[in-house]
């Protein structure tokens, strides 16, 4: 799969964290990329849109980012889900981890931080 092909749920309450997210994705190529602004939306979005990568907050209305995952994981085991949040948030990460996210990258990111991700998946 290639970056243009690659799509990405992201999933944050702050529209500044979401844009963010969207710049460095185009940044190192990504073009399809779907937004969710709370935790319930962001499962429907799964269901709905079934991406290759759900970029996902912890600390979100609705939903925290741990239900969001177990819901995503019950659904789809196979998802490809990773925590994007801030270090405050390290007793949630755990748990959303055991629940079946792959990875964890920490705010504020860096561009390579999402292109390792990204990278991940395009080689499976």
């Amino acid at each position: 799969m290639t970056r243009e092909e690659l799509k990405v749920l992201i999933c944050d309450d702050s529209i500044l964290a979401r844009k963010m997210l969207k710049d460095t994705l185009a940044q190192i190529g990504c073009t399809n990329f779907i937004e969710a602004k709370n935790g319930v939306e962001s499962v429907e979005m799964f269901m709905s849109e079934n991406p290759d990568l759900v970029l996902l907050d912890i600390v979100m209305p609705g939903k925290n980012g741990v239900e969001v995952t177990k819901d995503i994981i019950g659904n789809d085991p196979d998802a490809f889900i990773v925590i994007v949040s801030s270090v405050g948030t390290k007793s949630f990460l755990e748990d959303a981890l055991r629940a079946g996210a792959k990875d964890f990258i920490q705010k504020p990111f860096t561009a390579n931080a999402i292109e390792v991700v990204v990278d991940k998946i395009c080689s499976k």
